[in-house]
């Protein structure tokens, strides 16, 4: 059992030659365009471990970019899965009803903090899958075309959300796309100028807002706000409440719906649940969430909830799929929550990100190039800098970590506009030993690439 082992690295090289063999096929059989800068290839996983083809064992910090809250190959999930495939794999939903999507559907109603007695709940494949059919839903009920997204969102690669994602090196050479998507300013409040105060700042991001309905699409015209809670892609940037407040505001003063992207902050990731509890504790709710990533600890599956009110104003044949609501899929998310309720995963979420950011912020006098520690519960960016004073970003220090503290049996992920964050995704079922020793890995690894 993989579950409580620590990293380690045994061969002299990595990759070793039986996975070095299977990336070098890979370049062959396989596009450049879907790349990997990681020397892993996974013979076997558990819980926060993997271990690849010639026997290494590597600390997964990445999760499969936030999908494995529960951890790789949770046997539960895996008995819950064998247990449906015994029944049938397969029914797609507008044709024939399975149990486990109502039974799903049911208990996302009752968990998910968006406005409204009576929610309804549909399933699809992926983020951005959810993300194109809360634009499409907050359409059909508004009858306006437009929507508002921000600086630093990330959406996902469809043509419509990498018109909604703000990062275009996520879509080269892929346009024209969708008309109707504006964007205004995200709070990044480790950016903002020094001689600016943050009340200041916040106000800037909505005059921003107020801007795009000024030259853009009339405040009358637009169906929704897009936003996430906190930040993926563009660098685990958390939305401050105070501003998050006053966008529920002009949505409600103006008929706009606000669409929460939970797509990577979801499942415990942040201490809770959902990121949305936090807002939902300070007098504010969104009207539409979309999640995916974790909800089904590692089938494709992805979701979308609204009051019923809204969905009762989408057309027959809009919305909907072969593949949403898997049975498959549903048999493992009906277990994930079940893991998630029994093992308090989203306080664990909480005991874990808070040792990883004290201890990293306790490094800041030793590396200066320390710039920021932020998150929520266990989803948590370290930002690194050039200088403390000009921040400017370093991503190149970064990209020598990724590398670095993969060659010693860690893996972490970059995020942020310069790639200069390095964002932390670790499996909740992670073990405290594991913790410390990933801890050390990295710590050692920032000294090696300043020492370079």
């Amino acid at each position: 059992m993989l579950t409580n082992e620590l990293p380690k690295i045994i061969t002299s090289t990595v990759p070793g030659p039986k996975s070095a063999e299977v990336i070098k096929q890979r370049a062959i059989e396989t596009p450049d365009a879907i790349h990997c800068g990681y020397p892993v290839v996974m013979k076997e996983a558990q819980g926060a471990i993997i271990e690849d083809l010639d026997g290494n064992r590597f600390l997964d910090w990445i999760g499969g970019v936030g999908v494995l809250n529960v951890g790789h190959a949770h046997p539960e999930v895996a008995e819950a899965i064998r247990e449906q495939t015994k029944k049938y794999f397969h029914g797609m939903f507008n044709v024939v009803t399975h149990d486990g999507y109502v039974k799903l559907a049911a208990e996302m109603n009752k968990r998910v903090p968006v406005r409204g007695e009576h929610k309804q709940t549909m399933f699809v494949n992926s983020g951005a899958e959810a993300d194109e059919n809360a634009v499409k839903i907050a359409k059909a009920y508004t009858k306006r075309p437009n929507i508002v997204v921000f600086s630093g969102a990330f959406h996902g690669r469809t043509v419509m959300t990498m018109a909604m994602t703000s990062k275009k090196s996520y879509a080269v050479g892929m346009g024209p796309f969708p008309d109707g998507v504006y964007r205004a300013r995200y709070p990044y409040l480790y950016r903002r100028p020094d001689e600016v105060s943050e009340k200041e700042y916040l106000d800037f991001c909505i005059q921003s807002l107020y801007e795009v309905f000024d030259e853009a699409s009339p405040a009358q015209y637009v169906a929704a706000v897009v936003l996430e809670p906190l930040q993926g892609e563009g660098g685990f940037i958390p939305a401050p409440i105070e501003w998050v407040k006053k966008l529920r505001e002009i949505c409600d003063e103006h008929g706009i719906l606000m669409v929460a992207d939970e797509v990577q902050s979801g499942f415990g990731r942040t201490g809770r649940l959902f990121a949305t509890e936090y807002w939902q504790e300070a007098g504010v709710q969104p009207d539409i969430l979309s999640s995916a990533k974790s909800i089904a600890g590692g089938v494709p599956l992805s979701m979308v909830t609204a009051r019923k009110e809204i969905f009762d104003a989408v057309p027959r044949g809009v919305i909907g799929g072969t593949y949403g609501g898997n049975a498959l899929a549903c048999a493992a998310g009906l277990k994930v929550l079940e893991i998630m309720d029994r093992d308090h995963l989203p306080e664990r979420s909480l005991e874990i990100g808070k040792k990883y950011s004290d201890t990293i912020n306790s490094w800041k006098k030793k590396y200066p190039v320390i710039g920021d520690v932020r998150g929520l519960g266990g989803m948590v960016g370290v930002e690194f800098v050039k200088d403390p004073v000009t921040k400017e970003p370093n991503g190149e220090l970064v990209s020598k970590l990724v590398q670095d503290t993969a060659q010693h049996g860690l893996l972490v992920e970059n995020a942020g506009s310069d790639g200069q964050v390095i964002r932390f995704l670790a499996p909740l079922v992670m073990t405290d030993e594991q913790l410390e020793a990933g801890l050390k890995i990295f710590e050692e690894s920032i000294q090696r690439c300043l020492a370079k």
